[in-house]
């Protein structure tokens, strides 16, 4: 029988970070022996390499673009790859490969044929946000982007802090960074003044902040978190 190659999920940063502050060393070695990438986006995954390496040979490197515009023959390329015997790593445009990332759909393909699946450490803007909430770490649901529409994204803010408030767990979501204030806008304005909101911003960066108040005590405050990288939360305390 023909060895399978093996599938490595690669952690990218979440910003301007230091990489070797981020990136175990371990997984910086792995990464550069492999020559065939799945990625979200080439340039920062070319960004990437080159940070782990300033002489990453890329002209050497295959790369093919696994986001939501990508074909299920893009998929079958790839896997065709690994059951030939090529080892693949998967980069995500920012935080851990197959976390709220494309690239999931092709680790559950890989599954499917038998191939070893080789997650590796690295930072989560997801994870980050939940650890430094003081929310329930035991009972949390991860809802992506919102609603674009203003009544929508409103009616999901109420089902989360409904659900919250019967069943105690934590419900994370976030936005595009030019909506994050719009999105603010409106926690502030339709959920209770009691409801607990945990806001997460521009994390593992030098200039992050993570805080936990209730609504009531949210609208005092004034933050600006237009163009920057942000996690909601809405939970209770512990």
């Amino acid at each position: 029988m023909e060895k399978l190659g093996k599938l490595f999920l690669i952690p990218n940063t979440l910003g301007g970070e230091s990489i070797s502050d981020i990136i175990p060393d371990d997984v910086i070695k792995s990464t550069i022996l492999l020559r065939h990438f799945a990625v979200e986006e080439i340039k920062s995954a070319r960004r990437l390499l080159r940070k782990m390496d300033r002489q990453f040979p890329i002209d050497e490197c295959q790369f093919t673009l696994m986001n939501k515009h990508s074909k299920e023959s893009d998929m079958m390329k790839v896997l065709l790859k690994l059951t030939n015997g090529e080892d693949v790593g998967i980069i995500s445009e920012a935080g851990c490969a197959g976390i709220a990332d494309p690239g999931a759909e092709l680790v559950f393909l890989a599954h499917s044929q038998g191939i070893q699946v080789v997650p590796f450490v690295g930072p989560s803007s997801i994870f980050l946000a939940l650890m430094g909430s003081g929310f329930s770490g035991q009972h949390f649901t991860f809802h992506g982007y919102l609603p674009k529409e203003r009544k929508d994204r409103i009616r999901k803010m109420k089902d989360m802090e409904m659900d919250t408030r019967r069943h105690g767990g934590t419900h994370i979501f976030m936005d595009t960074p030019f909506r994050n204030m719009n999105v603010l806008e409106d926690l502030l304005n339709e959920l209770t003044d009691t409801t607990q909101l945990c806001i997460a911003s521009n994390l593992t960066i030098h200039n992050a902040w993570i805080q936990t108040h209730s609504v009531i005590e949210w609208r005092e405050k004034a933050y600006d978190l237009s163009k920057i990288p942000t996690v909601f939360l809405i939970g209770t305390g512990q």
